[in-house]
């Protein structure tokens, strides 16, 4: 062979190589994936060996839930922290689907799975329905849940324990249900069966769990905690807190603050905006709540039933036209309630 016929298929390798290593830099765009090239058996495999830890040190902590047992602050601490530990678990599982095989995915959702089923079903052996009571009530006695079935509750997607006794609204139709927090201390506030309601929440509160709302409009200060949203339809968010999880939400608005990204599963129709709340005193309450600072994350959304690495289908942004614009509740007239 000669040497200009050497030098030519040497040329063209390198050619393919460089036309290789582009198309690959490009595919990894979407996922904003390590810099640093890794083979995909080497990834899968440091992926599986981290996933290991994880959940051997998350059935560690399932394990020594029974001998706290008898502390019900430390339990309720213990339950917040494993629950983020397993949230940690799956948010590593999609920031890392793209170089992970089918199967690998599906097993890995499916042990996810299991480990909130564990959490769950300690948690409603450990903690009694008394101690999900809270000492100080809703202003109206008609406003307060009264432990509504327990198959209304929890589902399998569950990123934290709900509570059976919080204060807050319940099969309610056409109404308006107004809540006014501020300077009190409540714990868990829970909005289930809601049809055609407008919900004003002004103060704070620590976590916020919200079940089978449909047309409704929901506003509400800032939530210090988590806020875990399941089933809702036609409905409008405004919403502040350090981490939302949303789960079976059609065609509904959520306009956001949050300091972690927001996670959706099994929705569809879903806009995001930012949050876009007003009353006298919130600028006070955000700081409380360590959400003064605006984020951006209400952009970032997480569809965790959406392994692909193109953008999900499931949410988009609100466009700007579109949106509700600034919602001042010390300017709202109960009687103006249009739903």
């Amino acid at each position: 062979m000669s040497d200009h016929s050497s030098t030519a298929m040497d040329e063209e390798a390198e050619k393919q190589r460089k036309h290789l290593a582009m198309v690959e830099r490009l595919s990894k765009r979407p996922q904003s994936r390590p810099n640093k090239p890794e083979s995909s058996s080497e990834s899968t495999s440091s992926f599986l060996s981290r996933f290991s830890d994880l959940k051997t040190s998350i059935e560690t902590q399932l394990a020594q839930s029974h001998s706290i047992a008898s502390d019900a602050a430390q339990l309720k601490l213990h339950f917040q922290n494993t629950s983020q530990s397993i949230s940690n678990l799956e948010k590593l599982v999609a920031e890392n689907s793209y170089l992970l095989p089918s199967y690998d995915v599906r097993t890995s959702l499916k042990t996810i799975d299991d480990l909130k089923h564990s959490l769950q079903n300690l948690t409603s052996t450990l903690i009694p329905k008394k101690k999900f009571s809270f000492k100080n009530k809703p202003t109206k006695k008609d406003s307060a849940i009264h432990q509504p079935p327990q198959n209304q509750i929890a589902t399998p997607h569950s990123d934290f324990p709900t509570r059976r006794d919080s204060p807050g609204f319940a099969n309610k139709t056409g109404e308006l249900l107004i809540e006014k927090l501020r300077g009190s201390e409540v714990g868990e506030f829970a909005l289930s069966d809601l049809h055609s309601c407008e919900v004003r929440v002004i103060g704070s509160v620590r976590a916020l769990f919200v079940h089978r709302l449909r047309d409704c409009r929901v506003y509400v200060g800032p939530v210090t905690g988590s806020v875990l949203i399941e089933e809702a339809e036609g409905s409008i968010f405004v919403l502040a807190s350090h981490q939302i999880r949303i789960h079976a939400a059609k065609r509904s608005d959520f306009y956001l603050r949050v300091r972690s990204r927001p996670i959706i599963e099994d929705s569809n129709g879903v806009r995001f905006a930012p949050y876009c709340l007003r009353y006298e005193g919130i600028e006070e309450d955000l700081r409380g709540a360590g959400l003064d600072a605006e984020t951006g994350n209400w952009a970032n959304v997480d569809d965790f039933r959406w392994l692909r690495a193109v953008q999900s289908p499931n949410w988009s942004i609100l466009p700007d036209n579109e949106r509700i614009g600034v919602v001042d509740l010390s300017n709202l007239k109960n009687e103006d309630k249009e739903i």
